[in-house]
C-alpha cells in the first residue's frame, strides 16, 4: 500500500512540475495577448450588427492591427524616411522635453534588445567587493570618458524574478566576460539561480586573460 502512495505522489509531483510551468506561460501568455487585443481593437467601435444594434467584437483584430502598423511603418522608415525627416523630427521632440524624454528611453530600451546595437548582449560577472563577493550584469556602455570616467563601464544589474533592475559604474578590470549566451544569462539572473546552465559553451565573448577589455 505504501508503495502505491509512493509511486502516485512520485507520479503527481512529475505532473506538477510539467504541468504548472506549461499552464502558467500559456496563461501569462494569453493575458498579455488578450488584454492588448481588448485594448486596442476597435472592432466594437467601427463594427454594428445591424439586426440586434450591438457593437461587434472580433477577437484578434487588435493584435492584427498592431502588428500590420508596425510593419507598415518598417516600410515608411526603411524606404521613405530621410535625413533631413529625421532631423526635423527631432527638432520637434526636443520642443517637448516630457515626451522626449519617454520617447527616448523607449526607443533606447528597445533597440538594446531589437535593434542593430543591441546592448544586452555581453554578459559578464562583476567582483563587488574583497570579500568574494560577484554579481552577474550586462555590459552597456564600454566608453563612459564624456563622464570622465576612463578604464570604467557601466553595468546592468538584472533583479532577479523581476523586470526590473539597476545600473552601476565600475572598473573594467573587476569586469570578467561569461562563456554564456546572452539569454542564458539573463534567464539564470531572473531565475534566481535555478535555470540558465542547462548546457556549456565554448563561445568566448572577450579576449585577455579572463578580464574585460575595453576595445
Amino acid at each position: 500500500m505504501n508503495r502505491i502512495v509512493r509511486a502516485l505522489l512520485n507520479y503527481f509531483i512529475k505532473g506538477v512540475l510539467v504541468v504548472v510551468p506549461l499552464g502558467a506561460a500559456v496563461m501569462l501568455i494569453y493575458w498579455v495577448v488578450s488584454s492588448l487585443d481588448q485594448l486596442l481593437n476597435l472592432s466594437g467601435v467601427i463594427w454594428v450588427d445591424p439586426k440586434t444594434g450591438l457593437p461587434v467584437y472580433i477577437p484578434g483584430l487588435g493584435i492584427l492591427t498592431v502588428l500590420v502598423i508596425i510593419l507598415f511603418a518598417g516600410i515608411v522608415v526603411t524606404n521613405f524616411i530621410t535625413e533631413p525627416i529625421k532631423n526635423w523630427f527631432n527638432r520637434w521632440l526636443n520642443r517637448l522635453p516630457l515626451f522626449n524624454f519617454l520617447y527616448s528611453s523607449i526607443k533606447d530600451l528597445t533597440e538594446a534588445f531589437v535593434g542593430d546595437e543591441k546592448k544586452f548582449h555581453e554578459p559578464v560577472i562583476v567582483e563587488i567587493n574583497n570579500s568574494g563577493y560577484k554579481q552577474v550584469g550586462f555590459v552597456t556602455q564600454k566608453d563612459l570618458s564624456r563622464l570622465d570616467l576612463e578604464g570604467e563601464v557601466a553595468v546592468y544589474f538584472p533583479f532577479s524574478y523581476s523586470f526590473a533592475g539597476q545600473l552601476a559604474i565600475v572598473s573594467a578590470d573587476k569586469v570578467r566576460p561569461l562563456d554564456l549566451s546572452a539569454s542564458e544569462a539573463m534567464k539564470f539572473v531572473v531565475s534566481g539561480g535555478v535555470s540558465g546552465l542547462d548546457k556549456p559553451h565554448s563561445k568566448q565573448f572577450m579576449q585577455g586573460e579572463g578580464r574585460f577589455r575595453r576595445p
